[in-house]
């Protein structure tokens, strides 16, 4: 399965966590199309081996979102881009906490690149589309405003792993908004990738790892197959400011990308406006 994401000569591609996975298979294809990209990411080594793979039109700069003041260095060393991916995440790991304290899931898929995002933008470092990454799996969140970072609740892994993902969409949403509202030709985008095989779900450190590899092998598509909902939310002129997309096909899983169903919470101002205040108030 491919997607033609056109002529990139010329264009600038952030990607974060572009070392493997989704994002390795994005910064490949926009690559491939003659972009410049950016792999910004936690682990050089992983980094530059992936580089050598993504081709000369890649650069390798770290970016470890878990630490606020990394997100900060990167944003302020950073050239201005055309294309900012936000696709780093991590997945169902245990209880562990960002450099800041936040839950690692909230703080590093969300907290991080709504960080990340708003000081690029406020530096007029991003020319056309941000995109950010969600899930199908937004679809188990539930943020508690007073208690997003699992402080005062018995820990599951699950259920933030579904909060950081409805913080992605809500995020991305709302983030549209206010770009329109702004008058900015800035779009922003979200994107799901259905299920794909990838490295994501080998980091649970207990059983349920060997049960999602088995899962992969029978079940999941592939990573490049799984990455062309972000090629299509990046690069697509058919994706709209404030639109989701997904595979198409076995109820969002697989398929060829186009417009996504998701949680109707999505489209309530109040509760993306409350997102973003908690967010901003987090982060700065």
């Amino acid at each position: 399965m491919t997607f033609d994401v056109g002529d990139q000569s010329g264009r600038t591609a952030i990607i974060t966590g572009a070392n493997s996975g989704l994002g390795k298979q994005t910064a490949i294809a926009l690559a491939k199309a003659g972009a410049d990209v950016v792999m910004a990411c936690r682990n050089l080594d992983k980094a530059n081996a992936a580089a050598a793979e993504v081709g000369p039109g890649a650069r390798v700069e770290q970016l470890d979102l878990a630490s606020l003041d990394s997100v900060r260095d990167f944003a302020n060393r950073v050239d201005r881009a055309d294309l900012l991916i936000n696709n780093a995440g991590v997945m169902a790991v245990p209880l562990r906490r960002t450099a800041e304290g936040f839950e690692m899931q909230f703080g590093t898929n969300h907290l991080g690149h709504f960080a990340l995002t708003t000081l690029l933008l406020a530096q007029e470092k991003v020319a056309d589309r941000v995109v950010t990454l969600s899930s199908f799996m937004h679809r188990l969140g539930n943020l508690k405003f007073d208690d997003l970072n699992w402080e005062h609740r018995r820990y599951d892994r699950w259920r933030a792993y579904g909060d950081s993902k409805l913080a992605n969409l809500l995020f991305g949403k709302e983030l549209a908004k206010r770009l329109a509202d702004s008058g900015s030709s800035v779009i922003s985008t979200i994107a799901h990738p259905g299920y794909a095989d990838t490295d994501l779900q080998s980091h649970t450190e207990s059983v349920q790892d060997k049960v999602m590899v088995l899962g992969n092998r029978l079940l999941a598509q592939s990573a490049a197959d799984g990455a062309l909902p972000t090629l299509y939310a990046a690069t697509s002129g058919k994706a709209r400011n404030g639109g989701f997309y997904g595979p198409t096909k076995l109820f969002g899983m697989h398929g060829a990308p186009g417009p996504s169903p998701y949680r109707k919470i999505a489209d309530d101002e109040s509760v993306r406006e409350r997102l973003w205040e908690a967010s901003q108030a987090l982060t700065t």
